[in-house]
């Protein structure tokens, strides 16, 4: 008895056979057609093919990610010098995916219509904090943060794990206040990890304070297990090393009412 023919091609086998000879359409119609895509099916796209790689790939400006870009982010990030150390649409849309989590927040605080800016709520004897959406377990990361008010008496920024707390009672260090959360307090320059001052930071005399504005770019090595910052062009020095291999996420914590905190995401580090 002859068997029957068996189940058609699924969809994986369909999209391979799309980026075969059968249907290699020039990579600027690929390009327009990929704009209409969201991100999730941009990376299976990616998948299909070396030319579909290629074309996704290939120019981090062009069209599939600038009209990206223009669904994902705000009006005012994309206007702005928010993202001014982002130069390509697609490092762009990948810092909006990088940003504050609104679900991964002290109740004091929202994320502003930008995306990437913290607003802390003037809550009486409140520390407030936030996390970002994505933490990193393995490989290297730079973001920068900077505060766009006043500091209080504890502005820190550093790195947590999800089981830190990003609220608490009184003014206080909340980041680096137990063993789960490494911080910089921007105010008095003193390095906290479980609680406890593991020193100042920058380890130098008359180390200058933090200037509202100013950016400051955090270095993430998971590989090295350390964590460092970097001021304008200057490198300060790694502030904490032997971190756990556990899955870190960039946070902030706040006490001042009003006061915000932008954080954007930039990639892997420059050397040198």
């Amino acid at each position: 008895m002859a068997a029957g023919p068996g189940p058609g091609p699924g969809p994986g086998a369909a999209a391979a056979s799309w980026g075969g000879p059968g249907w290699r359409l020039p990579g600027r119609v690929l390009e327009l057609v990929f704009s209409y895509l969201e991100l999730r099916e941009l990376r299976s796209c990616a998948l299909v093919c070396k030319l579909w790689h290629r074309v996704l790939h290939g120019d981090e400006n062009s069209e599939v990610w600038r009209s990206l870009a223009a669904r994902c982010l705000a009006e005012e990030a994309l206007r702005t010098d928010i993202l001014c150390n982002v130069p390509t649409y697609k490092g762009k849309v990948r810092a909006f995916h990088h940003a504050f989590s609104t679900n991964d927040c002290s109740r004091n605080v929202y994320i502003k219509k930008n995306g990437f800016t913290l607003h802390r709520n003037p809550i009486a004897q409140s520390t407030d904090g936030a996390r970002t959406k994505i933490g990193f377990s393995e490989g290297r990361h730079a973001w920068e943060v900077w505060w766009e008010g006043p500091l209080g008496t504890v502005a820190v920024i550093g790195i947590a794990t999800k089981r830190a707390a990003m609220q608490c009672q009184g003014y206080v260090a909340l980041l680096g206040s137990d063993d789960q959360s490494w911080g910089w307090n921007l105010v008095d320059n003193n390095l906290l990890h479980n609680g406890e001052v593991n020193g100042s930071f920058p380890q130098c005399n008359n180390a200058p304070k933090y200037q509202i504005g100013e950016r400051i770019r955090v270095i993430l090595d998971m590989e090295d297990k350390t964590l460092a910052f970097e001021r304008g062009y200057e490198f300060l020095g790694v502030a904490f090393r032997g971190l756990p291999k556990v899955c870190l996420y960039p946070a902030v914590s706040a006490v001042y009412g009003n006061t915000e905190v932008t954080l954007v995401y930039l990639g892997k580090p420059l050397d040198g």
